[in-house]
């Protein structure tokens, strides 16, 4: 029995350490696969993103040339695409945001402009001079860096850069990160390059005159540190605020569309919840709220929650603010609300409030679209009746309502006759300019169980 036992102990082990050396491995196998699988993801993506901008750079070519409006709707409809396409996957590359930001937005503008030019062939448009300096522009960048990302794709043959990115942080810390290092440092070469050129002033959601634009819902001096505070002392309650601490500001903070001060807030009442304020720094108006309490039951419906976002907005003096949509996330219900002028339906000011339904209270407030758009509007009187507009809707298309609006249109607004309605079961919104009778935007409504939403 002695023997017996002073050898089944280290059998025992050895058993064990035999076993934990055969998982080891097998970890170690499975890993090494797995990167292997990411390197070759990662490869194909940077192979999609240079295929991408060539195809950008030969349609742009082709679209200097082209003397038919025909022709260059085909063209500038690829270099849309394709310019997306490029974007996306340059986004899923393992680097940096910060090291490609103005590389992205040149993509995006590169597909926004040429949506711009499309919709302009469409209503009978040619090209001016000054747009096609803009698409020279364009162009000559896409053309640079096309350049650049051949000239990596060389060293990358050359020199395997592109295997085992899947470990580059690892690789990274250990001063061994060449695959990371060299695509980063030619794509923040590119960043560099792209910066320099001039801006690009067009009619479109992201052109340069419409990402650095101002708030025009704000007034009055910046306020310092202590009156942002107030301020959000005074928006949340001093009676439910424990604690309260300013974030410091980080460089760039005054380059923001907004500039803003933000605080952190404990709740007096809740112990372990935060609310995070943000208060501009001009004017000092609350900006948004985010507040971390979960809420998991449902104690009220969407329409008595929907009632407290009303009520709210009204007390922080808001009004004329009507209900649009909502999207409901466990407990909560976030609640889009557009402001109303002489019964004209005002999209671009949105304001959004979150409600936790088994209280109903907010635990989400944001007006940034609201102060960025805000401002005193002379509408005009619209040249076109309802029966006038809904002439130039498929006659099958079934309105279910009908409503004066003012949307968005690139740094412009147009009022539009919005008509809701089916065609072929589905829920559409039409709108109708109501100056000129042109067909300004069509949206798909999608109703599920979280709410509804519009593409």
């Amino acid at each position: 029995m002695k023997n017996r036992k002073t050898w089944i102990a280290p059998s025992v082990l050895s058993l064990l350490l035999i076993a934990s050396l055969i998982w080891g491995y097998n970890q170690y196998r499975i890993r090494e696969q797995y990167e292997v699988a990411l390197d070759n993801h990662y490869q194909r993506l940077f192979y999609d993103v240079r295929d991408h901008v060539q195809k950008v750079q030969v349609s742009l070519s082709k679209a200097l040339l082209a003397s038919t409006r025909e022709r260059n709707v085909l063209l500038f409809t690829q270099i849309m695409n394709d310019a997306d396409q490029a974007r996306d996957k340059l986004a899923q590359m393992p680097i940096s945001h910060a090291d490609t930001v103005t590389t992205e937005k040149f993509l995006t503008q590169a597909a926004d402009y040429s949506y711009f030019i499309i919709q302009k062939h469409m209503e009978g448009q040619e090209i001016t001079p000054e747009q096609r300096e803009a698409i020279k522009s364009i162009q000559l960048n896409t053309t640079a860096f096309n350049e650049e990302l051949n000239s990596l794709s060389n060293s990358m043959i050359d020199d395997n850069f592109l295997v085992g990115m899947a470990n580059a942080g690892r690789r990274n810390r250990d001063n061994d990160g060449g695959s990371t290092n060299a695509l980063v440092t030619s794509l923040a070469n590119m960043d560099k390059e792209v910066a320099k050129a001039p801006e690009l002033i067009y009619d479109g959601p992201f052109a340069d005159q419409m990402i650095n634009r101002k708030p025009v819902g704000l007034s009055g001096n910046n306020v310092n540190l202590e009156q942002a505070k107030k301020a959000a002392v005074d928006f949340i309650g001093s009676d439910r605020i424990r604690n309260i601490q300013a974030f410091e500001q980080g460089e760039g903070v005054d380059e923001m569309r907004i500039p803003s001060y933000t605080f952190q807030v404990e709740d007096k009442n809740t112990r372990g919840v935060l609310t995070y304020v943000s208060v501009s720094k001009q004017g000092g108006k609350v900006l948004n709220i985010t507040n971390t309490r979960p809420a998991s039951e449902r104690n009220l419906t969407v329409e008595e929650g929907q009632q407290k976002a009303l009520d709210f907005l009204k007390s922080k003096g808001f009004n004329n603010m009507e209900p649009n949509y909502n999207l409901r996330y466990d407990g909560t219900v976030l609640y889009n609300f557009v402001y109303t002028q002489n019964n004209v339906t005002v999209y671009p000011d949105l304001v959004k409030v979150k409600v936790a339904l088994d209280n109903g209270e907010i635990v989400g407030f944001d007006a940034s679209a609201y102060y960025l758009n805000h401002k005193a509007r002379s509408l005009n009187e619209v040249t076109l009746d309802q029966e006038e507009a809904r002439n130039m809707i498929k006659t099958n298309f079934d309105i279910d309502s009908t409503r004066l609006t003012l949307i968005p249109k690139g740094e412009n607004e147009v009022q539009c006759y919005e008509f809701k309605g089916k065609y072929n079961d589905a829920d559409y919104i039409v709108y109708i300019n109501a100056e000129t009778g042109q067909e300004e935007q069509i949206l798909q409504i999608i109703q599920n169980e979280n709410g509804t939403l519009t593409f």
